[in-house]
Parts: C-alpha cells; structure tokens; sequence
C-alpha cells in the first residue's frame, strides 16, 4: 500500500472536513446544553456523517457510472471545487457561513453539523475521488474508509473538547490554522485537476 497515498487522503478529508474549524461552530450550535446533551449531539452527528461518506465513498462511483459521469471528468470537477473551498479558507468566507449557519436548533446533529458541515459537497467529492484514485484495490479503499474513520474521531474529540480548544486557540489561531490548511488544500486540488487531465491525456505524466 502507498504510503504517500495514505498521506494524501488523511491530508485531503482532514483539510475538508475540518475538525479544528468545527470546534467553534459545534460550540455555537450547541450553546446552552449539559454535558450528556451536548455529548449526544457530538456522537450522533459524527456517525450520522460516517454513515454518508461511507455510502458515497462505496457507491458514488457506481452512480456516477449510472448517470455517465466519466471518472477524470468527476475528479477535474472535483478539483474546483476543492479549490474554491480553499479560497473561502484563505479569504475567511467558510467561516462566515458556517456563523451564518450556526444558530442554536434543538437539536443540531442531523442539520447543519452531520450535513453539510461534516459530509457536505467537498467531502463527499473528496470520497470519491480517493476511492477512484485506489483504483479498485479493496485494500486502498478500506484505507481510505479507515482514514475518513480517524479523521472523524478527531473531529468528535474535538467537539467534546471544543470549549477547552477555543478558549486556548482563540480568534487568531483559529484564523491562522484555517488559512494554513486552506492553502494546502489550494495545492491538493491542484492535483486533482492534473490527474484528471493527465486521465483523458490532456497533460503529460511527469518525467
């Protein structure tokens, strides 16, 4: 199994889904509740998101085939859209809507934390792609589904920890490690677009 490939697909959903991002809004939609609740809510949006990417991540490129969707068309698609993720990273627009889409619900976990904040657009693309890259190898695509798995148990650790996280990160911090992944995040999807380019011939494998 590709070491680098591992490495590539923990970077991309951890960057996508976004735990350290999160933290603030499961703190937001969850003002209010006692700590049970609160933990319920965590642990139910958390496996709820788990279960969509799952599905996507098994069947996306089946419905894709259904529907005639070539994968290097998906995958250049799916670079864009990755990559205008990451311009609202840099330019602090993510945050803004996910503010925009934090007001306090009773309960949170179905909407809008479980989708789209967890298993929204990007992530499910990003599944989809990475399942696509492993090139039907079952070992590459329980890889992947694994590493979806770690990178959602950092984001309920994260949740439970979410005061604690914010009060010692702060506005800046959050800032900065939000433009830090957004620009890794510019550079994966950049390559998104070259492989699926370089899938229909349109670029040259490197030398």
């Amino acid at each position: 199994m590709d070491l680098g490939f591992t490495v590539t697909a923990f970077v991309t959903l951890f960057v996508i889904i976004d735990p350290v991002g999160m933290a603030p809004v499961f703190v937001a939609l969850t003002s209010g509740m006692d700590s049970g609740h609160r933990r319920a809510v965590a642990l139910r949006a958390v496996g709820i998101g788990a279960l969509l990417l799952t599905l996507f991540g098994l069947f996306g490129e089946a419905v894709l085939g259904f529907v005639g969707i070539t994968m290097p068309a998906f995958r250049i698609a799916g670079g864009v859209l990755l990559f205008l993720t990451a311009l609202d990273m840099l330019f602090d627009r993510r945050t803004q809507r996910r503010q925009d889409q934090s007001a306090p619900a009773e309960d949170p976990s179905v909407f809008p934390l479980a989708t789209p904040l967890i298993a929204g657009p990007g992530a499910i693309a990003t599944m989809i792609l990475l399942v696509g890259q492993a090139g039907g190898e079952w070992q590459s695509v329980a890889m992947v589904h694994g590493v979806m798995l770690v990178v959602l148990m950092a984001t309920l650790t994260l949740f439970l920890a979410a005061p604690l996280i914010e009060r010692a990160l702060g506005d800046t911090g959050v800032n900065v490690v939000t433009r830090l992944l957004g620009m890794l995040l510019a550079a994966l999807s950049v390559q998104f677009v070259l492989d699926g380019l370089r899938a229909v011939g349109v670029v040259s494998a490197p030398a």
